[in-house]
């Protein structure tokens, strides 16, 4: 059997049953932590774009938009995810060589849950399913070091927990697979060098055409079968031989995924609790700092340090800034906090975080990088201008999988980031219905998540 259909036997056989407890709650607290991110992401510029570029032809379809109307379930996937994404502050999942965002998946899952007028146990089954296939592609199959984005594993995913949500069989699973991981090829120059929208876009992107795939091949269109292991197929260009036994996987994978508890990249995050922790607890303050030498593993230093992946000094825009550990822990020390509101444009500008990110130095430490992704460790050290040195080590943070975010820290992240724009009565009906998921529609919960509204203006609270 090629191994499309393997993966498809194993999206289309999966059920709720084979969720255990712990990941039914797990994808509740993912599902809350994603729509917090998209409701806080409402009055962002370019999300306001997509908006206007999903409803500009027409506003009918069988699937809810967040923050008011109704599209086909691709134009929602677009939408929804991009808001699920923009604030880039949604859960992560870390492998030896590949960082991806599995939440991305909503966007297509909660769509195609809500045109099909599915139950909550099965947008958690998808959901679930889709998670398994992102996250075990990052273990076995990384594609970053040969040039491809992360983005490019959606193809696959998105494709899978659409493809469970619409209740397609085996065979049309197959194909809609087959069609997106052939045509969703995503390249890493995203997120190298100067950045730009697409950033925050590339995933609601692919999972749109993901989207795509599945209602293309529920109405019978083919793919190449050999998508996997044929002749100039994945394998082959892209990722190198790998091998997952789909008959054997289950849906735990997402109780290895993790939460942020700042808004800023993933591998930032013990970062920034070490340099706010250590000025806590010595008192010191932003002005009076000479140096601060930052000792990192070395994904992080590649990514956000300023190794391969570009200078992280020059910080002009949205994309820059929480793409940069100088940058980041430089507005940390001076505000006490790394939120969206340490992205407004007039923020990232100010000479005292531009003059205090350039006395910030990232290296990279080869024994933090064979503790990684098991921690996240780092070391800081920050010099004084009279001469004293205080210094932080930590391995994790509180959302990292040795220290798991409950559900009531998860659900106070959810109200910070919704309540700027949404009615706080609304906010607990939309949380209440989350945690209810396994015995609602879901069309209760996108009803819910459909009256959140845009704001009577726009402003630039998030524009780049």
């Amino acid at each position: 059997m090629v191994i499309v259909r393997q993966l498809a036997e194993f999206v289309a056989r999966s059920s709720f049953a084979d969720l255990t407890d712990r990941a039914r709650l797990q994808l509740r607290i993912r599902i809350l932590d994603a729509l917090g991110c998209a409701l806080g992401a409402l009055d962002a510029d370019p999300v306001r774009r997509v908006r206007e570029f999903v409803t500009a032809y027409d506003d009918f379809g069988p699937a809810t938009l967040i923050g008011g109307g109704h599209a086909a379930p691709d134009r929602a996937t677009l939408l929804n995810g991009a808001l699920v994404r923009y604030l880039d502050f949604n859960d992560s999942y870390l492998a030896p060589n590949e960082t991806c965002h599995p939440s991305d998946n909503l966007g297509a899952v909660l769509a195609a849950a809500d045109a099909a007028r599915a139950d909550g146990r099965t947008l958690l089954t998808a959901l679930g399913v889709a998670y398994q296939v992102q996250c075990r592609l990052s273990d076995a199959a990384p594609v970053r070091d040969r040039g491809f984005d992360h983005v490019t594993h959606l193809a696959y995913s998105a494709t899978a927990g659409a493809s469970r949500a619409l209740g397609l069989d085996a065979a049309r699973t197959a194909n809609a697979i087959a069609i997106s991981g052939t045509a969703l090829n995503a390249l890493r120059v995203t997120r190298t060098g100067a950045l730009s929208h697409w950033k925050g876009l590339a995933a609601p992107f692919a999972a749109t055409h993901a989207m795509q795939a599945a209602l293309l091949a529920e109405r019978g269109i083919t793919g190449p079968e050999e998508v996997f292991e044929g002749n100039k197929g994945f394998m082959q260009v892209i990722s190198g031989p790998f091998t997952i036994d789909w008959g054997t996987e289950d849906l735990e994978r997402v109780n290895s995924t993790i939460l942020k508890r700042y808004n800023a990249e993933i591998h930032s995050q013990t970062a920034i609790q070490a340099m706010l922790d250590l000025q806590q607890r010595h008192g010191f303050r932003a002005v009076d700092i000479e140096r601060v030498d930052v000792e990192i593993f070395g994904v992080a230093h590649r990514i956000i340090g300023g190794g391969e992946e570009g200078d992280k000094l020059s910080v002009v825009t949205k994309e820059d800034a929480d793409h940069s550990l100088p940058y980041l822990l430089a507005v940390a020390l001076l505000d006490g906090a790394v939120g969206p509101e340490q992205y407004v444009p007039e923020r990232i500008r100010r000479a005292d975080v531009q003059t205090l990110l350039r006395r910030i130095v990232v290296r990279p430490n080869a024994e933090y990088s064979q503790r990684f992704p098991a921690e996240m460790p780092v070391h800081i050290a920050v010099t004084l201008t009279d001469g004293r040195v205080f210094e932080e080590e930590q391995r994790e943070y509180e959302g990292f999988t040795t220290r798991p975010m409950p559900w009531d820290v998860a659900a106070a992240k959810f109200v910070a980031l919704g309540s700027r724009l949404v009615d706080g009565a609304l906010l607990a009906e939309i949380s209440g219905a989350v945690r209810e998921l396994d015995h609602i529609q879901v069309a209760e919960l996108t009803r819910l998540l459909g009256r959140a509204g845009m704001p009577g203006r726009h402003t630039a609270y998030h524009a780049a």
